[in-house]
């Protein structure tokens, strides 16, 4: 038996807009998700901690944050399904928390496993799907974008693990969404699975189709998202592209170089020059050389770092 009809968690149309890079000097119109002020607590524990927010349309954004950090309270408090205990929330223009079934059929939701469709093949699945919406996509259609169509006849139970991950995509998109909300969509995939499946995302993402993105993976979050959220203890530490996070791209780099065997490490504002100066002290190649800039991934831990000590909470891992 199928469970939860128009309730499912899986669903959006690719709405053609010309996606946009950053969000600043946004009208209200222009935004696919607004939060301010949000709260949200279990007893006394404080998940969501007055936390603001802005997704413009046809962007992908990248939540990140470590476990315990509010990520997953505040996804499901944008797709409608939990209640938030104080603050505004309108995405797609709507409350969530007041929003009816039209407004559903408007967000798409692929969650990290979907047990509900186990025996029905790929083909029955994505057609039972596409009852709930009121103009859903060609089933044929989807389950070849998603390149599954070698496995339309197939049980899902039968599938890998990036295969069902694709039929998920399929579900969430078979409703023709404009807002697409992807919770750890790689976790347990290989190198091939997890880059074939970012070239799909890229492909929503030029339709117009905005992707709000939770993910562990700092290098899905580089390669796909426009904007990075930082949440931290249920707060915004901070958000912009990945490259400008945290004042990347003014970072100093890190200069290496073999002399005699021994590595030398210096961090300069100025890698050219250093780099001059070594090929004329080498008289040309410098053995080893290396030039390397802060990844994401090291100004993430400085973030989530500063922000655990100003808290004075411990992090969680």
């Amino acid at each position: 038996m199928i469970h939860r009809s128009m309730d499912t968690r899986t669903s959006l149309p690719a709405v053609a807009v010309k996606r946009q890079k950053g969000h600043a000097g946004l009208m209200g119109n222009d935004l696919v998700v607004e939060a301010k002020g949000l709260r949200k607590s279990y007893g006394a524990v404080a998940a969501v901690d007055g936390l603001d927010l802005e997704m413009a349309r046809g962007e992908v954004l990248s939540l990140l944050g470590p476990n315990g950090a509010g990520k997953t309270t505040t996804v499901e408090i944008l797709e409608g399904y939990r209640r938030r205990d104080n603050g505004e929330v309108r995405v797609l223009g709507e409350d969530p928390q007041r929003a009816g079934t039209e407004w559903r059929a408007r967000r798409g939701i692929v969650l990290q496993n979907n047990e509900d469709v186990a025996d029905l093949s790929v083909s029955e699945s994505v057609r039972h799907f596409a009852r709930f919406y009121p103009s859903p996509a060609d089933p044929a259609d989807v389950i070849e974008r998603v390149g599954l169509s070698a496995k339309r006849d197939a049980r899902i139970r039968t599938l890998s693990g990036g295969q069902r991950r694709r039929l998920d995509v399929a579900l969430g998109i078979i409703g023709g969404p404009e807002l697409l909300f992807l919770d750890e969509p790689t976790t347990g995939f290989d190198p091939e699975a997890r880059r074939t499946f970012w070239d799909l995302v890229r492909d929503l993402a030029k339709e117009g189709t905005s992707v709000l993105l939770t993910t562990h993976y700092l290098e899905e979050a580089e390669a796909l998202a426009d904007r990075v959220a930082v949440i931290n203890h249920g707060r915004l530490v901070e958000t912009g592209p990945p490259g400008e996070l945290g004042g990347r791209q003014h970072a100093p780099a890190q200069v290496s170089w073999l002399v005699q065997g021994e590595w030398r490490h210096v961090k300069t504002p100025q890698p050219t020059a250093l780099v001059r100066q070594l090929e004329e002290t080498f008289g040309g190649e410098v053995p080893g050389l290396t030039v390397t800039r802060p990844s994401l991934e090291d100004i993430y831990l400085e973030l989530i770092g500063a922000a655990a000590g100003e808290s004075g909470e411990e992090q969680l891992a």
